[in-house]
Order: structure tokens, then C-alpha cells, then sequence
């Protein structure tokens, strides 16, 4: 046998170990790499904390079926409406029209019915296309005309107030008028008793939007679309995504899950007023942001948006029933919102 070369040696005396290139993670990186995956876990834990607090600090007066569930009752509308803004917002846009979408399609609705005596489930249905027509409109000026969506729905937001007031002549159509002539306008006011717990047809329709769009957004093609347009449109685009179709249509939906919301107004509150819902757009863009949906859009979970809205039910009735000023519940939520995108930016290191 040949001597072995001195190179050779060199290799059998040198270090075989494997490379390795992860290092062991600490666990304060374990629970950011927890939370990116978990898009949803913050603003629940926010929630069930929330809900333990003012169990105690009130007692029964707020822990019982029946403020809880009229927790879901008041915010039944913020969470349709903010189901639409997380669609948008996913899309790292933003709608500041979606509350004066829902008004005015209510009051079409009401005004069809009430003033040219159209049948009811056919002014439901024009008030539908009304709140779509809008949300095309918004997705229009901003997928074909490359405008900022926060200036466009800025001013989108301005001319459907400025239409509803217009059309309504700033009148109000009485409850005691709907209930007489035009009862299905109220359809989803209509209440279901379970012991002490009261739930709405509104609250029931919120629960199922939102289940049925997280699945889409989830374990559909159309979904992983939405999000890869809000984390990255130029390589969206490149893989084959027609971007300014999936924008037309993320805005188009949102104008019809208004429309929705429109409706449900109606039943909410009993009557059609075009002074309604003022501060939808705001409290959508609170429950989402809470909820721990990320404004640069491409991350977070339409069910953050939901328990983003609860948590600020709960802190309105649980401050509310303590006898506190209103005003410390507008505190906390400040401080809420700026603790949401804290944690955002934080969560967003991991992939950064």
C-alpha cells in the first residue's frame, strides 16, 4: 500500500462536524417566532384578560350571558364593517368610505321603500348595488388610475356623506313607520333567547361573515392571492397575479359586505337615519388594528379583527358599568392602538 500523502493526512486529522447555521433560540424569540404564526394570539389574550378583569371588578353586573352576549349585540356593526376593512387592508390599502357606504345604502333602502313604494326585497337588493357600485368606484380609482387609496377613499368618503345627506333631505324614517309598512327592513334586529343570553340576527350574521371569510382567506386560492398582493404587488405580479383585478374586487366586496351592513343598521337601531354610523370607519379601523392585522398589509387574521372589536366592547361596557368617565375608555383604546402596532412592529422583526 502507498504512503499516504501529507495532504491526506492533513484531511484525516481535520474536523468532520456537520455546519450548522440556526442557533438555539431564546424564548423571548420563541414567543415572536409563536405570535408571527399565530396571527391572532395577542389580541385574544388581550380579550380573555380583558373579560377576567372586569369579572372581577364588577362581578355578576358583567359577568352573566346577558352583558356578554350585548357585548356581541354593540359591536355586531363594527364587525361587519370592519370585516370589509381588513379585506382592504390586507391588501396594504385602507377605505375611510366603508361607514358612509353603509348608511347610504341603508338609506336607499329606506327611501326606495318608503318614498316611491318600491317592494321591500327589491330596495334591499338596490341598496346592495349601491354599497357595491361604491366599493367598485374606490377600487377603480385606485387599481386603474394609481391613486393612494387613503386619498381616494378620503374623498370618496366626503361625497357619499355629502349623497346620503342630499338624498335624504336629512330625514329620518321612524321606526313605528318601518315596523307598520316595511318590517323585513328590521330583519336582522330580530332576537334569539338562550337562558340569559340575547343574541340578534346581526350578531349571528357577523359570527358566519367572518368565519365564511376566514376560510377564504385561508384555504383558497383567491385568499393567498389577497395576501400576496398586500406583501408584495411587484412580485405578485410577477407570478402570474393580475394585481389591479384582485385590488377591483377586494374593494368591490368590502362596498357589498356594507351594503350588508347597511341592512343590519336598520335593525339595529330600528329606524333609517342618514346621521347613522358616523364613526364606522374609525371603530372599523380601531378593531382591526387592535386586532393585530398589520396596516402594511400582506399579514394578520380577520379573526384578530373580531376580537379587536370585542375587546373594545369590553372595555365600554366593563368602564361603563363601573360608573367611570367615558373618556377613560377613549384613553385606554389610544393606548391600545399604539400597543397594537408596537407589538406589530416587533412580530414583524421575525421576518424582517
Amino acid at each position: 500500500m502507498a504512503k499516504a500523502q501529507e495532504f491526506e493526512k492533513a484531511l484525516d486529522e481535520s474536523d468532520r462536524s456537520v455546519a450548522s447555521f440556526e442557533h438555539a433560540r431564546s424564548p423571548i424569540e420563541k414567543i415572536q417566532h409563536f405570535l408571527h404564526s399565530n396571527q391572532a394570539a395577542v389580541p385574544l389574550i388581550v380579550l380573555v384578560m380583558s373579560v377576567a378583569i372586569f369579572g372581577v371588578l364588577v362581578g355578576t353586573k358583567f359577568f352573566n350571558p346577558f352583558s356578554l352576549t350585548l357585548i356581541l349585540q354593540q359591536v355586531a356593526i363594527v364587525g361587519i364593517v370592519g370585516a370589509a376593512q381588513t379585506l382592504v387592508i390586507l391588501t396594504a390599502g385602507i377605505d375611510l368610505s366603508v361607514g358612509a357606504v353603509m348608511v347610504l345604502s341603508s338609506v336607499v333602502m329606506g327611501q326606495f321603500t318608503f318614498r316611491y313604494g318600491i317592494p321591500v326585497p327589491i330596495s334591499l337588493l338596490c341598496g346592495l348595488v349601491t354599497g357595491t357600485l361604491c366599493g367598485f368606484i374606490n377600487g377603480w380609482l385606485v387599481a386603474r388610475m394609481k391613486l393612494p387609496p387613503f386619498i381616494v377613499t378620503l374623498g370618496t368618503w366626503q361625497i357619499f356623506n355629502a349623497i346620503k345627506y342630499l338624498y335624504s333631505a336629512n330625514e329620518t324614517i321612524r321606526t313605528q313607520d318601518i315596523e307598520a309598512q316595511a318590517p323585513l327592513l328590521q330583519l336582522f334586529g330580530a332576537q334569539l333567547k338562550l337562558g340569559g343570553a340575547v343574541f340578534t340576527l346581526g350578531v349571528i350574521f357577523m359570527v358566519l361573515l367572518v368565519v365564511f371569510l376566514w376560510y377564504v382567506l385561508n384555504y383558497t386560492a383567491w385568499g393567498r392571492r389577497l395576501y400576496a398582493v398586500g406583501d408584495d404587488p411587484e412580485a405578485a405580479a410577477l407570478s402570474g397575479i393580475r394585481v389591479d383585478r384582485m385590488l377591483i374586487t377586494t374593494y368591490t366586496l368590502a362596498g357589498f359586505i356594507c351594503g350588508i351592513a347597511g341592512w343590519v343598521l336598520i335593525g339595529r337601531i330600528g329606524s333609517v337615519s342618514p346621521t347613522a354610523g358616523e364613526f364606522a370607519n374609525i371603530e372599523s379601523i380601531t378593531a382591526v388594528v387592535i386586532g393585530g392585522i398589520s396596516l402594511f398589509g400582506g399579514r394578520g387574521s380577520i379573526l384578530g379583527m373580531i376580537f379587536g372589536a370585542c375587546i373594545v366592547g369590553v372595555f365600554s361596557l366593563g368602564l361603563r358599568l363601573l360608573g367611570t368617565d367615558p373618556q377613560w375608555t377613549y384613553l385606554l383604546i389610544g393606548v391600545l392602538i399604539i400597543g397594537a402596532v408596537t407589538v406589530d412592529q416587533w412580530i414583524r422583526k421575525v421576518s424582517g
